[in-house]
């Protein structure tokens, strides 16, 4: 994947400064902020939700981070049993890539693509017949499904069909409804911090997203369909209702992250467009030939 750089064009700075205020204030709905001074870990508070990770601290008026910077991170994320993980816009913090790496992490690159107060967004797609795509409420009887959809097909990821479907989605809809991720979900929806849409065809759900109002900028996240029922325009569709909703509530500008240049493609067709990457570093994946 090519990363977009400055040698592509230069981001907006004050696009770039929003999205960062924007992930440093995401999580503190749900999390403890931890001070590593150029770096701030975010652990959630609670036994369910989403584990969270490190970034860089906005703002910060000393040195970069360094690489024994980040294993002070990592060293805290180990002991409480934390993902090894963190996040950061490239082009925002160019310096911490290399600190990381020589920390000993892998570092995925994935396209920011975003939709500002000036960007027109293009027509929602037309559904396939008996499907029909609605924003749920906290209480809707397709929660669960919904939640679990997303987890179904990342399980199974890219853009191809596969055979997972109704009864893998049975399966983790029960699962995290008995760990209290749905619970989570509806408080999130009751809170107004999260909002979720869901495309339906005869009441059963087969894809889904969600958006994460903060102030004027909201991040469309987690929009996945079931292996099953891709290809069919879905995942577009669900995309196009979310920004219609953040719209229609004063949000101005929604970005998203794509998992690759060719996920970003469908995006593109959506009305967004590229400006940045988003980074990502993991411990290295262990050799299965090892």
């Amino acid at each position: 994947m090519h990363a977009v750089t400055s040698a592509d064009h230069v981001p907006d700075p004050a696009l770039l400064d929003g999205i960062e205020r924007y992930y440093d204030a995401v999580p503190r709905s749900a999390a403890t902020a931890e001070d590593f001074g150029p770096l701030t870990l975010f652990v959630r508070r609670g036994e369910t939700g989403w584990h969270y990770y490190a970034r860089p601290t906005p703002g910060h008026g000393g040195p970069a981070a360094t690489a024994e910077d980040v294993r002070r991170v990592l060293e805290r994320q180990r002991e409480l049993g934390l993902p090894e993980a963190f996040e950061w816009v490239a082009e925002q913090n160019p310096e911490l890539r290399a600190a990381v790496e020589a920390a000993g992490l892998a570092v995925h690159e994935h396209p920011l693509l975003v939709l500002g107060p000036q960007d027109g967004t293009a027509p929602a797609p037309a559904l396939p017949e008996r499907v029909e795509v609605r924003v749920l409420a906290a209480d809707a009887p397709e929660l669960a499904d919904a939640v679990a959809v997303p987890h179904v097909a990342f399980g199974a990821p890219g853009t191809a069909t596969g055979g997972a479907g109704a009864a893998e989605l049975a399966v983790s809809a029960a699962t995290l409804t008995s760990e209290g991720g749905v619970a989570r979900i509806a408080q999130r929806i009751t809170d107004g911090v999260s909002v979720l849409a869901a495309a339906l065809e005869g009441g059963d759900v087969l894809c889904a997203g969600q958006h994460n109002p903060v102030g004027s900028v909201t991040e469309v996240v987690g929009v996945g369909t079931l292996p099953s029922a891709r290809r069919r325009g879905l995942a577009l569709a669900v995309t196009a209702a979310l920004v219609a909703h953040a719209r229609a509530n004063g949000v101005r500008t929604v970005f998203l992250s794509a998992a690759d240049e060719d996920v970003a493609r469908i995006y593109r067709r959506a009305g967004f467009r590229p400006f940045a990457t988003a980074l990502i570093a993991e411990p290295v994946a262990a050799d299965p030939q090892a």
